[in-house]
C-alpha cells in the first residue's frame, strides 16, 4: 500500500498537483474578469468618434496670441478680433489631411470674410518657406501665421493637424474639429455663431 492510503495523508506530489491546478484556475479567473472589465471600456472607446473628442478649452476664453504673418509683413492679435467670428486652423505643408480640407477652407473664407468672420491659418511644426511654397500652390489668401516654439499651439492643446477652432464673438472657444473639416461642419458652425451674435 502507498502512503496516501495507509496513512490518510496525501503525498506530497499530489499536494502540489492540486496547489497547481488551483493556480491554474485563478489565472484563467483572473483573465476572463480582465476581458470582462476591459471589454466594455474598448468597444466604447472605440465606438467614439475621435474628431469629437471634447477639448477642456470649450466654453473657456480661449488663449491670447499675437504672432507675425508667414511674411513677416503684420502681426494678428486675437485680442483686435474681439466681436468677430474666428476660425482657426492648425495645419502644415507636410499634412495630407490639410490638403484634403484646403478647399473647404477657402470656400468658407469666400463666404463669410465680408460677415465680420475671420479665419487664421497657424503652421505647426513647418518651415516658413515649406509654408510658403504650399499656399503658392494651394492657393488661399486668408491670413497666415507663424508660431515660433509652437507656443500657440501647445495653448490651445493642439497634438496633431489639422485642428480647427471656432471662437465665438466673446472670445470664448465654441467648437473644435480634430481632422480635416468639411465645407458643411465649417458652414454650421460659422452661422451658428453669427446668429448668436445678432441674437
Amino acid at each position: 500500500m502507498d502512503d496516501h492510503t495507509s496513512s490518510g495523508v496525501p503525498h506530497p506530489s499530489e499536494l502540489d498537483t492540486g496547489r497547481r491546478r488551483r493556480r491554474r484556475w485563478i489565472a484563467i479567473g483572473a483573465v476572463f474578469v480582465a476581458i470582462g472589465v476591459l471589454t466594455p471600456l474598448l468597444a466604447f472607446g472605440l465606438s467614439r468618434d475621435p474628431t469629437l473628442i471634447r477639448s477642456p478649452l470649450l466654453g473657456k476664453a480661449a488663449p491670447a496670441f499675437s504672432l507675425r504673418t508667414l511674411d513677416g509683413s503684420q502681426t494678428v492679435s486675437l485680442a483686435d478680433l474681439r466681436g468677430q467670428v474666428v476660425v482657426i486652423n492648425f495645419w502644415a505643408s507636410w499634412c495630407t489631411e490639410c490638403r484634403v480640407e484646403h478647399g473647404a477652407l477657402a470656400a468658407a473664407w469666400d463666404r463669410y470674410r465680408d460677415q465680420r468672420v475671420v479665419l487664421l491659418g497657424i503652421a505647426f511644426q513647418d518651415r516658413a518657406s515649406e509654408s510658403k511654397i504650399y499656399l503658392d500652390v494651394q492657393g488661399g489668401d486668408w491670413p497666415q501665421l507663424a508660431d515660433p516654439g509652437e507656443r500657440t499651439a501647445l495653448a490651445y492643446g493642439v497634438y496633431g493637424v489639422p485642428e480647427t477652432f471656432f471662437i465665438d464673438p466673446r472670445g470664448r472657444i465654441a467648437g473644435k474639429q480634430v481632422g480635416p473639416v468639411a465645407y458643411e461642419f465649417l458652414t454650421d458652425q460659422v452661422t451658428a455663431l453669427l446668429e448668436e451674435r445678432s441674437s
